[in-house]
Order: structure tokens, then C-alpha cells, then sequence
């Protein structure tokens, strides 16, 4: 009951970043015709990004705080941050938005659900990431969900409001596969303080495309336009990706992949109360599995007798039962704070998850 509890709690961020990012394929597709898929992405990330600088600076200066919250980022954080900003700030939401123009706005929101299994599938394969049997059947079971959208796309169903060709399917999947990668990634950069990394993420991206937009000659879109579509980046790209970061860096990628699963569900809800979107039984069907698998990941359970090796690191913390340390000089006690620490060999039982302290054999 204790993991659960604690797992609810890391799930609250979770859930909210899936909210937010939900949100944003309707609201996205209504802007689309009047800005292109190169500029909204720009405008969108260009909104997160300055908007994040803004909001951080401050902050900063109203409260007058002294104390490091969160460890910076680092040289050698380099070349995964170059990985999140191509994976997560350009081949995703370019291959997205393409996928947008060729499919309706509910087909889309429920085809990102392919994230979940994307993400769950490296976390566990080539990432290190551990998951239970229960895990495993509530990723299953996303997967089934999956299929069923699949069927309920196929061209024999008239009937369906899953809307599209083939070509739009294959972008929104490419687009899954990408910000599965940029999650494993980010998972790595947990630990870093979120809005420097959302920060670097979206700038980069918004200027990466900013730049393709000035070499294709496209027309930019006028001002209201841009400026709704930097107010909507900022709420649903921003916030949600610091509140995706402040999940992961508790509960790991796979499960905060489970979690973000929900955000097709809002864009489909939007959806039907702002484009007038119809939802069918098999979508219904399709929430129920992937509910379930959700469900199943947060209430699983893991516990057993591991051993921390040495490791010194950076990172925000509170003193628990992994962080009994001296102070060094000029670090105040106000927590949770961030300074160079390090962690003894140890041995002890107790329920975890696959975070950056619990990645070990088992």
C-alpha cells in the first residue's frame, strides 16, 4: 500500500502533463490551416520555450530564494540533449502535425496511445527499466487497445469517425516512435532541473524549424494567429513537458509512459466539444483496455532485497532513506535542494521502481 500511495502521488504531475498535452491536438488542428505544420511547431515550442525563460526569471526575483532547488544542467548532458531536441522537438512533432492534415482529430488523439507500448517497450529493452507481471499484463493490454483503433480504422468500416488514409496513420506512429526515444532520453535527464531541460528542448526546436520555415519561403501566419498558438504552446507544450519531467524522474519512463496514455483521451474529449468530432462504441472499447492497463501499472507493487552501489550525483532531494549526508559548505537545510552528493554502498528492502536510484538486476 505504501508503493501505492507514493505512486499515486508521482502520478498526480503525470496525469496533469497528459491533460495538458492532450488538449493541444484540437486546438493545434483548429490553427493548422492558417499556419502550416513548420510554423505551428515553431510558434508552439517558440511559446514554451520563451514563455518557460519568462515565468522562471520571474519567479526568481519575486521570491528572492538563494537556495539551488535543482541541479543544472551539465557539459556532458550534451548528447542527450541533442537526442530529446531532434526525437521530442522536431522529428515528433512534425511527423504529428503531417499526420493531423491527413486524419480527423479523434483518429489522431487516440493513434499517440502507440506511445505507451513504443516507450515501455525501450524502457525495458534497451534501457535498463524494470516491470512487473502486472506491468506487463497492463501494457498488454494498452496494446490491445491499440488494435482495436487499428480495426476501427479499417476502410470497411464507413460507419467509423476514424477518418484518414494510410500515409496519416504511418506519421502519427513515426511520431510515437519518436517521442518514445526522446522519453528514454529525458528519463536519463530526470534528475536535471525540468524547466532548463524543456527549456533547451523547445527553443531548439522552435529555432530548427523557425529556420526551415525562412529556407522553404513558406508564409508566416499573422499576428493573432501567432500569438495564440505561443500562448497555446506555452500551457500545453511547456507546462506539460516540466510536469512530464517532475513524473519521471519518480516513477521512470514505462510507467509515466502508462500514464501520458490518457492524453489521447482529452484530445478526444476536446475534440467532440470543440471540433463537433463523433466518438464510436469502439472507441469507448479501446479506453476501457487501455484504462485497464493503466490501472494495472499503478497499482502493481515491487519490493525485494537490493544492493546501491557507489554513485555521486547531482540532483533536487530530500533527506530519506537514500539521502543521509553531511552538507557541503554553503549548502543550506531548507529542502528539498540540489548540490553534488553521494550515495554509499548499501543493502536494504523496501517497494521501488525503476528511478534513478533502482536500476539494478533482478
Amino acid at each position: 500500500m505504501v508503493q501505492v500511495n507514493q505512486t499515486l502521488r508521482a502520478a498526480t504531475p503525470g496525469l496533469a502533463a497528459a491533460l495538458l498535452f492532450g488538449l493541444s491536438m484540437p486546438l493545434a488542428k483548429l490553427l493548422l490551416p492558417a499556419c502550416g505544420p513548420l510554423a505551428l511547431a515553431g510558434l508552439l515550442y517558440f511559446g514554451a520555450g520563451f514563455g518557460l525563460f519568462a515565468i522562471d526569471r520571474l519567479a526568481r526575483i519575486v521570491s528572492r530564494d538563494r537556495v539551488t532547488r535543482e541541479a543544472p544542467l551539465k557539459l556532458h548532458d550534451a548528447p542527450q540533449l541533442t537526442g530529446i531536441a531532434f526525437f521530442g522537438g522536431i522529428a515528433g512533432p512534425l511527423l504529428m502535425l503531417t499526420g493531423l492534415g491527413h486524419l480527423s482529430a479523434v483518429a489522431s488523439s487516440l493513434l499517440l496511445n502507440l506511445e505507451a507500448p513504443f516507450t515501455i517497450i525501450l524502457a525495458v529493452a534497451i534501457f535498463g527499466e524494470y516491470l512487473g507481471l502486472r506491468e506487463a499484463i497492463g501494457g498488454a493490454l494498452i496494446c490491445v487497445g491499440a488494435l482495436v483503433l487499428a480495426d476501427a480504422a479499417n476502410p470497411a468500416n464507413p460507419g467509423s469517425g476514424f477518418r484518414g488514409d494510410v500515409f496519416g496513420v504511418v506519421a502519427i506512429a513515426l511520431a510515437c516512435l519518436s517521442w518514445a526515444i526522446d522519453n528514454n532520453l529525458t528519463q536519463r535527464l530526470s534528475l536535471r532541473d525540468p524547466i532548463a531541460v524543456t527549456r533547451f528542448k523547445t527553443l531548439t526546436a522552435g529555432a530548427t524549424m523557425g529556420v526551415a520555415v525562412i529556407i522553404r519561403g513558406d508564409s508566416l501566419p499573422a499576428p493573432r494567429v501567432a500569438a495564440a498558438a505561443m500562448l497555446l504552446g506555452l500551457f500545453c507544450y511547456g507546462f506539460s513537458l516540466v510536469l512530464h519531467l517532475r513524473a519521471m524522474r519518480a516513477l521512470g519512463a514505462a510507467r509515466q509512459a502508462a500514464l501520458f496514455s490518457t492524453a489521447p483521451f482529452a484530445g478526444a474529449i476536446a475534440s467532440v466539444l470543440i471540433l463537433h468530432e463523433p466518438l464510436r462504441p469502439s472507441y469507448f472499447v479501446a479506453g476501457l483496455l487501455m484504462a485497464a492497463g493503466v490501472i494495472a501499472i499503478l497499482r502493481a507493487q515491487h519490493a525485494h532485497r537490493h544492493t546501491h552501489d557507489f554513485i555521486e550525483h547531482d540532483h533536487a532531494h530530500m533527506h530519506d532513506r537514500h539521502h543521509q549526508h553531511a552538507h557541503p559548505p554553503g549548502v543550506g537545510a531548507v529542502e528539498p535542494h540540489a548540490h553534488p552528493h553521494r550515495h554509499q554502498p548499501m543493502m536494504h528492502t523496501h517497494p521501488h521502481v525503476s528511478d534513478a536510484h533502482h536500476r539494478h538486476g533482478h
